[in-house]
C-alpha cells in the first residue's frame, strides 16, 4: 500500500494536486483513498462533481454520536475514489488538530483498510500550522511519504520549510520521510530559481511541476480534476508521471 501525504501551505493547491493524483491513481486501475485533513473539507469536492463531502467533524456534531458505518462518512467519486473529509471544529472552538486525530481513531475502529483494501492512501494536509494533529499523518504512522507543494512565494516556502522541518524531527523515529517538492507554478518571478534554491538547501528533490493552467481552473469550474476532463492533455501527463515515479519507489 503506497501512503502519501501532501502538505503546503493554506490555498497553494494541495487540494487540487491530491484530486488529481487520486484521479490520476484511479485511471491507472488503482484502488484508492483520498483523506482531506484541512477544516476546508474541499479536499475531495472535484472527484464528486462539484458537490461537497459531508465532513466527519460535522457528522459527530449534529449527529451528536459517531457514525456506525464507512457509508456515514464516505462517497465514492471519480474512477471509485473513496472521498473522506476530516473537516474541524465549530470556528473559535476546540482544535482542528484534534479533529484529524479523532477521525484517524474512528477509521480505525470502522477497519477502513482492512475493509477497502486501498493501494493507495493520499493525506491532504494543511501545512500552515504543523501542530500535533495536523502532523498525526507523518507522526502515527498512516503515511510513509510526504509531498510538499510549494510555489516560489515566500509564505510558501516559509511552510514548506517548517513542513520538511516537522518531518525531520520524526526522521530516526522510523516515521514518514519527504519524498519530494512539488513546484506548483503561481508565476512569480524568478519562481524556478527561488524553488530550486530551496530544494538544493534543504536536500529535498524537485519531483513535479505543475504549469499555471487556465485547463485547471475550467474543468474545476465543472466540478472535476483535469484528469477527469482530459486524461490526454499535456496537464494531466504531469499527474501520471508524478504517480508513476510514486509508485516506482515502492518496487
Amino acid at each position: 500500500m503506497l501512503k502519501v501525504a501532501i502538505y503546503g501551505k493554506g490555498g497553494i493547491g494541495k487540494s487540487t494536486i491530491t484530486s488529481n493524483l487520486a484521479a490520476a491513481f484511479a485511471a491507472m486501475g488503482k484502488k484508492v483513498i483520498q483523506i482531506g485533513c484541512d477544516p476546508k473539507a474541499d479536499s475531495t469536492i472535484n472527484l464528486l462533481g462539484g458537490e461537497p463531502l459531508r465532513p466527519v467533524m460535522n457528522y459527530m456534531r449534529e449527529e451528536d454520536e459517531e457514525p456506525e458505518e464507512l457509508s456515514d462518512i464516505a462517497k465514492e467519486g471519480y474512477g471509485g475514489v473513496l472521498c473522506i473529509e476530516t473537516g474541524g471544529p465549530t470556528p473559535g472552538l476546540g482544535c482542528a488538530g484534534r479533529g484529524i486525530i479523532a477521525t484517524f481513531q474512528l477509521l480505525e475502529d470502522l477497519q477502513l483498510f482492512e475493509t477497502y483494501k486501498p493501494d493507495v492512501v493520499l493525506y491532504d494536509v494543511l501545512g500552515d500550522v504543523v501542530c500535533g494533529g495536523f502532523a498525526a499523518p507523518i507522526r502515527e504512522g498512516y503515511a510513509e511519504k510526504v509531498l510538499i507543494v510549494t510555489s516560489g512565494e515566500k509564505m510558501a516556502l516559509y511552510a514548506a520549510n517548517n513542513i520538511s522541518s516537522a518531518v525531520r524531527n520524526f526522521e530516526d523515529r522510523s516515521y514518514a520521510r519527504v519524498f519530494g517538492i512539488v513546484l506548483n507554478h503561481r508565476n512569480v518571478e524568478n519562481e524556478t530559481e527561488k524553488v530550486q534554491a530551496f530544494s538544493q538547501k534543504s536536500g529535498i528533490p524537485i519531483v513535479g511541476e505543475i504549469p499555471r493552467s487556465d485547463e485547471i481552473i475550467r474543468y474545476e469550474d465543472q466540478g472535476m480534476t483535469v484528469i477527469e476532463g482530459d486524461k490526454d492533455s499535456a496537464i494531466s501527463k504531469r499527474f501520471f508521471d508524478l504517480a508513476e515515479l510514486l509508485l516506482k519507489s515502492e518496487e
